[in-house]
Parts: structure tokens; C-alpha cells; sequence
């Protein structure tokens, strides 16, 4: 049984064995646990109940994850988005007075349109469309973001008035203990130490704990708890109240922060062929686009890919067992929500760092002495953590690449795609800025 399952997710291949996924897929639950607390606390302010959200968040990303590596085989955690999250509460229920279960239908909706754009081959020719050199730079623009996200989790870059960003307190405990994290797996890392970055990660919690310093929320859960939300979602509201432009938005931002992690994964885990082809790559979207009509259903906003899935590839997952891990982890979480935030930021801020710093290894593929292949390859690779957003780096990325092709009259038909994408990202940089 084993030696057929090994087959199936290609141990051999990928150079890989269950001691290296488990932990694999291990590191990335505990790199993006932190949702279980945080997507319910965004989502309450609707007026869902805390525990029905908790329950959901924790239920949608096992589906996805798991599914994720069933079928798809790659190690991809999912769980509902960040940004679309804060999307769903503050822009559409609160400042327009949207009822959650109408909101819930323009997700369902949105993840449908996901399907059907998948089947009709139409996000396959999205992803084929954009530049190589641009997802080279979109994963090392990643590796920024996700590095910057670990750096202020871990208090070493706190905001500043007068410079925007400055440098934290280096005397507090936390921010101490994220920096003894850092050089404990950089150090595991250079010996070679399979599962540095999770041994970091529980090496800290354990120095945390003993110090006093691990803080969390109290958050129930339950299967139970989900009667509150689950199938409650408003579908024909959303139709009869023209959200279509929600619809869409819901749609835009994850098709592309979606796109914009998947290379990043891939990459960063060797995955991509040398023509720069995703194998398997329907399998992965279908996956997405059904996670997020699940997620609705259950009741929480749009699930997409997280990038912390490359701590776990950092870690050296390779297979599909590694989201499979990771989405059994969430389920578990179900029942044990009061006590996943157990792991404080100062273990998993050096993890993201760490992984950050090596995702700049993509870099390199960009021709940097050809400026209509530099500048747009630069906005994206800066743009990502400057504006905090995936969708926003690679939108900038995508229209620059787009004029300064038509202005060096470098226009080719066959890149029609691509110049359509760049109209459509136009519209949405002035419609979010007439907001």
C-alpha cells in the first residue's frame, strides 16, 4: 500500500520520503495557523458568529488543502485569503451595508466564474499569457513580502511617522527571541539538518513558553458551530442587488494573487518544466476555483493558495503529501482552535524571513541589462511588499511591460493576451482609485 502511494505522489522522482513530507507539511500549517485566529476575528465584524467562522476557516482549508494533494499533488496549503478577507467585511458589508449571507453569495459566485473560466481554458491561457521573467520577478517580489511579514511580525521593522518604516526594539524579548529563531535555522540550514525550519520553530514556542511570552485568544470551535453559517449564504441576493462588480473584484484579486503564488511555490520547489510549463496545472486550478465555492458554503470568504506553503517546500516538501498534512492539521484544529495560537509570532517570524531570503534565488532568471525586460520586472519585484499586494506588483509588472513594448514598437499579435490583461488591470487600478 505504501510502495503504491509512494508511486502515486512520486517520492522518487521529487527525491522525497513521508519523514521529509510530514514535516514539511507540519512547517507550513504552523507558518499559516495563524489564520484560524485572525480570519475569524476580520469576519465577526459582520456579525457571523466567532465560532461558526473559527469552525469554517478551519474546515474550508482542510478541503482545499487536502484536495490540494489528492488530486493535484503538489504541496499547496489553502485557507480562506488575507486581504480578500478584510475585502469582504469593511469594503462590502460594513461601508456598503451588504448582509454577510448576500456577501457569502458574490464569494459562491465568484468561485463558480473560477470554474467555468478554468474548464473553458481561459486562466491556462491567463498563465501562459504573462512573461517568465515576470513570475520570476513576481516570486522573488514574494519572497520580500512574505520576508517584510516576518520582519514586523518579529518587531524588528515597526512603522515610523516620519520615515514610514524604522527599526524595532532590539531589547524586547520577542524580537530577541525571533532573532536567536533566525540564526538557530539558518544554522540547521547550512548543516544540512532535514526539518531546520520546524525545529526552529517548536525550539522557540518551547523558549517562549518557558519565558511567559506565548500569548492567544481564546476561540471556540466545534463542527456543531457551523450550523450558524453553513448554507446560509444569499445567492440570488447577490444577483438581485447588481454585486457583480464585488463579484468580479472577489474574482480579479484571486485569480491573480492565486496565479501570483502558485509560481512562486512551483518555482521555489523546482516544479516548473524547463519551458516553463506547470504540470498538472488544470488539476491545481479546478482545486482553487472549488475550495473557494466550498468555502462559501461553509460560510468564510474567498480560499485561495497561501504563500507560506514554501516553508513547508523550504523544508523540503516536495509532494502533494505535504498539503495533505497540512489540511489534516486544520482539521484537527476543528476542535483545538483555543489552542493553536500556542506558537507565537517570534517562532514563525523567522521562518518567514528565512524563506524570504532564499525565494530571491529567482532573481537571477531576470535579464537586468535589458530595460524593457528590467523596469517591468522591477515595479513587480518591489511593488509586491511596497503595497503589500501580490495582484498589485504583478498588475504594475504586466501594464509596463505591455507600454513599453508598444512604445519600443515591439507589439507581436500573438501577445493580444497579454495587452488585454494589461487594459483590465488599468480598470482596476482606477476604479479602486476613484474609491
Amino acid at each position: 500500500m505504501l510502495n503504491r502511494l509512494e508511486g502515486y505522489f512520486e517520492f522518487t522522482r521529487l527525491g522525497t520520503n513521508w519523514r521529509t513530507e510530514v514535516l514539511a507539511g507540519v512547517t507550513t500549517f504552523l507558518t499559516m495557523a495563524y489564520i484560524v485566529l485572525v480570519n475569524p476575528a476580520i469576519l465577526s465584524a459582520t456579525g457571523m458568529p466567532l465560532a461558526a467562522i473559527t469552525a469554517a476557516t478551519c474546515l474550508s482549508a482542510a478541503f482545499g488543502s487536502i484536495l490540494m494533494g489528492v488530486v493535484a499533488r503538489y504541496p499547496i496549503a489553502l485557507a480562506p485569503g488575507m486581504g480578500l478577507n478584510a475585502y469582504f467585511t469593511y469594503a462590502v458589508c460594513l461601508k456598503l451595508h451588504i448582509p454577510w449571507q448576500t456577501a457569502l453569495g458574490a464569494v459562491f459566485l465568484s468561485g463558480v466564474l473560477f470554474l467555468a473560466l478554468t474548464a473553458a481554458g481561459i486562466r491556462q491561457m491567463i498563465l501562459h499569457a504573462i512573461p517568465h521573467e515576470l513570475y520570476a520577478a513576481v516570486a522573488s517580489g514574494i519572497g520580500l513580502f512574505i520576508a517584510l511579514i516576518g520582519f514586523r511580525n518579529a518587531g524588528l521593522v515597526v512603522a515610523d511617522p516620519n520615515t514610514l518604516l524604522g527599526l524595532g526594539n532590539l531589547r524586547n524579548p520577542s524580537t530577541a527571541l525571533a532573532l536567536f529563531g533566525l540564526i538557530l535555522m539558518v544554522a540547521l540550514e547550512v548543516k544540512k539538518v532535514r526539518g531546520s525550519i520546524l525545529i526552529g520553530i517548536l525550539t522557540v514556542t518551547a523558549i517562549a513558553w518557558a519565558m511567559g511570552l506565548t500569548h492567544w485568544s481564546h476561540a471556540e470551535g466545534g463542527f456543531s458551530s457551523l450550523a450558524s453559517t453553513a448554507f446560509k449564504l444569499d445567492i440570488r441576493g447577490a444577483l438581485s442587488k447588481g454585486l457583480l462588480e464585488i463579484v468580479f473584484v472577489f474574482f480579479f484579486v484571486d485569480l491573480f494573487d492565486n496565479l501570483g503564488t502558485l509560481v512562486a511555490v512551483t518555482k521555489r520547489a523546482g516544479l516548473i518544466e524547463a519551458d516553463h510549463t506547470i504540470p498538472r496545472l488544470n488539476r491545481i486550478l479546478f482545486t482553487d476555483a472549488i475550495s473557494t465555492v466550498f468555502g462559501s458554503l461553509t460560510g468564510t470568504s474567498t480560499v485561495t493558495s497561501y504563500v507560506e506553503s514554501t516553508a513547508g517546500v523550504a523544508a523540503g516538501g516536495r509532494s502533494g503529501v505535504t498539503a495533505i498534512v497540512s489540511g489534516l492539521l486544520f482539521l484537527v484544529a476543528v476542535g483545538a482552535a483555543p489552542f493553536v495560537g500556542i506558537v507565537p509570532q517570534a517562532a514563525t517570524a523567522p521562518a518567514l524571513i528565512l524563506v524570504g531570503s532564499m525565494m530571491l534565488a529567482t532573481i537571477t532568471e531576470v535579464h537586468w541589462h535589458k530595460p524593457l525586460v528590467a523596469v517591468p520586472a522591477f515595479l513587480t519585484l518591489v511593488l509586491i511588499p511596497f503595497t503589500y499586494s501580490i495582484a498589485n506588483g504583478l498588475g504594475f509588472g504586466v501594464i509596463s511591460w505591455a507600454v513599453l513594448h508598444l512604445v519600443a514598437g515591439k507589439f507581436r499579435r500573438q501577445d493580444w493576451l497579454l495587452y488585454l490583461l494589461a487594459a483590465l488591470f488599468l480598470a482596476r487600478f482606477l476604479y479602486l482609485g476613484s474609491g
